[in-house]
């Protein structure tokens, strides 16, 4: 699939995260270093049937690489995934005159990319932007660090109240199948325990837990759940439990939702996407295709988009363990 690269597209599809406006500088100004012209795809694949484009320079970005969310705008797109819906967006591309994409999102966009790669022969290149960092072939994906230093934040300032009114807070973080930020706040943070999908700690060793904790002269107490923890149908249900069998605890809860994808992006975030943007770029002009942008022992690194969609990012053990030696 070599081919002679003169305008590359960018675009963000799937849930924002902080660093992607500052993927998005790193694409447009590594196209503009080499002389490549760049267009901005606004909202994903939505935009992409609908041809709306934007010519972008290296002014066109400046001032972004601060700022939270994408200026190119994300949508999921129904249309997209129908044969009809690709072929559209590939005939706006070609009018446009776009030769190669660089799709920054996660596993559902890359699965995108991947399959209108297949059948219209465009080169295209992933960067993984998700607060989850739940992407086989990165140690970090964009906007993973800025969530992780936004919930420590937020978990400082209810402990405050936990210890002032003698609470027990359970506090629900974004992971609906990994717990890597749930683990690493609930380290960072403190937590007096951690519930992660990978671990199915149980109501009676979570009651056992803060029993112990209680017993050993704390008067309050810090739970970080990952939304997809599999101990009961969700942390209302917890609280219910806990409630019910521990009335010397006053329990409360704190779901942080989608104030964790928002806010300008950590120093880590922005370095991280800015590195992302020139790899992606010039492995394109290099000829390759099909796959994700990725750090993996602070080298950028190609994984194909089949394996940073099938294969699964493994939870640390090393700080699981560490989490359970600072909860006793």
């Amino acid at each position: 699939m070599s081919k002679t690269i003169k305008k590359i597209g960018v675009l963000t599809s799937g849930g924002d995260s902080p660093g992607m406006n500052a993927g998005i500088r790193a694409v447009v100004r590594t196209c503009a270093f080499h002389n490549i012209e760049c267009v901005g795809i606004v909202q994903g694949y939505q935009g992409m049937i609908r041809g709306e484009f934007i010519p972008m320079d290296a002014r066109s970005v400046k001032g972004i690489i601060n700022k939270g969310g994408t200026i190119l705008k994300t949508a999921r797109s129904k249309d997209f995934r129908t044969p009809e819906g690709r072929k559209k967006a590939y005939d706006n591309l070609k009018k446009e005159g776009v030769d190669a994409l660089v799709v920054i999102g996660g596993d559902g966009s890359f699965t995108g990319a991947m399959v209108f790669s297949s059948e219209f022969d465009m080169p295209v290149m992933g960067i993984p932007g998700t607060i989850d960092n739940d992407i086989f072939g990165t140690t970090h994906t964009l906007g993973y660090d800025t969530a992780l230093n936004t919930v420590v934040e937020v978990i400082d300032k209810i402990r405050d109240t936990a210890s002032s009114h003698d609470r027990l807070f359970f506090i629900e973080v974004m992971g609906r199948d990994v717990g890597h930020i749930a683990l690493n706040v609930g380290v960072a943070g403190g937590a007096e325990e951690i519930l992660i999908p990978e671990e199915n700690l149980g109501l009676d060793r979570l009651l056992e837990s803060l029993h112990r904790s209680k017993n050993s002269g704390k008067s309050s107490s810090i739970v970080i759940v990952a939304e997809g923890d599999k101990i009961g149908k969700n942390v209302f249900e917890l609280k219910d439990y806990v409630d019910e069998h521990m009335s010397e605890y006053e329990v409360r809860v704190s779901v942080l939702g989608h104030m964790q994808r928002g806010g300008s992006p950590s120093c880590f975030d922005r370095v991280l996407a800015s590195r992302m943007g020139v790899k992606a770029v010039e492995s394109l002009l290099e000829g390759k295709s099909n796959y994700m942008v990725g750090l993996l022992n602070d080298v950028m690194s190609l994984t194909p988009l089949d394996q940073a969609i099938k294969g699964q990012s493994k939870i640390n053990l090393e700080l699981l363990r560490v989490s359970d030696i600072m909860t006793t």
